[in-house]
């Protein structure tokens, strides 16, 4: 096989996979964002929905990398 043949094939590959992470990321930052719309509209009060304390979100973006981490370590198996 050439060196041709072996980057056109490598350059496919990364090219479907980064294709492919980009849109299983954004439904779910889509879904992600529906329920917290839901969830925020069901518990809204007449002045809209409360902000985001700060710790919540440190901790929920702590997980996010953590998860980030994980889906790297994957392609090192």
């Amino acid at each position: 096989m050439s060196s041709r043949s072996l980057q056109t094939q490598d350059s496919n590959w990364r090219r479907r996979v980064m294709l492919l992470g980009g849109i299983v990321g954004s439904l779910i930052g889509v879904a992600a964002a529906y329920f917290y719309v839901r969830a925020a509209e069901e518990a809204a009060e007449d002045d809209g929905p409360k902000r985001l304390a700060t710790r919540d979100a440190v901790g929920l973006a702590t997980q996010l990398f953590s998860i980030v981490r994980q889906i790297a370590e994957l392609g090192g198996r």
